[in-house]
């Protein structure tokens, strides 16, 4: 059974054991209405999650306006008329490598990561530079009028080079590479370890 499927089996049991499990999906379920009324309330849930897991203030932020910034290049895919899960794929995946030189499911494996977000696992710069890939990909496709996948897919080339282009200046003027096989939370809990 799949997730839905347990929470289901779970609320047609009848032993007064499972009553503690009822309500917290009870709970969980009002929350998510609340949310719903509210969206405000489940960015405070998200914000209150990270941090919950160790992440910092400035880290969440990042991640938060990630996503903000993701959502809004989706809307303006949605709108150009791609509409396929499989096309959103191919789309970011063409920022990817046009910015890291990796497609998410090979930078997935550069830093060892199976089934968990990459975007949870990026360092401030990796994320600064997907949050670049994907707002110059907004802009070229509005400016540009970009309609269907094949000029979407072109768009989130030229996106995707801006911030490419923008990692190799820094990458060349720092002397250090943006990507990195580190695990962002775990490399900050090693770093509160040592101070």
């Amino acid at each position: 059974a799949n997730t839905e499927g347990i929470f289901r089996i779970i609320q047609s049991v009848s032993s007064p054991k499972a009553e503690p499990f009822k309500r917290w999906l009870a709970r969980v379920g009002y929350e998510r209405i609340k949310e719903i009324e509210d969206p405000e309330l489940a960015t405070k849930r998200t914000r209150a999650l990270y941090k919950a897991k160790g992440y910092s203030d400035d880290w969440i932020e990042k991640r938060i306006r990630g996503i903000a910034i993701r959502e809004e290049l989706t809307d303006q895919w949605q709108k150009r008329n791609v509409k396929k899960p499989r096309e959103y794929e191919i789309l970011t995946a063409e920022i990817s490598k046009a910015t890291f030189g990796l497609t998410p499911s090979a930078y997935k494996k550069f830093k060892g990561l199976k089934r968990e977000n990459l975007r949870d696992h990026m360092n401030d710069l990796e994320l600064i530079f997907s949050m670049l890939g994907e707002a110059s990909t907004k802009e070229i496709t509005i400016n540009k009028n970009a309609q269907g996948f094949i000029e979407n897919k072109q768009a989130a080339q030229e996106g995707g080079a801006v911030s490419g282009n923008a990692r190799k200046e820094l990458e060349r003027k720092s002397g250090k590479k943006v990507l990195t096989r580190e695990n962002y939370l775990k490399a900050a809990q090693s770093k509160k370890l040592l101070n």
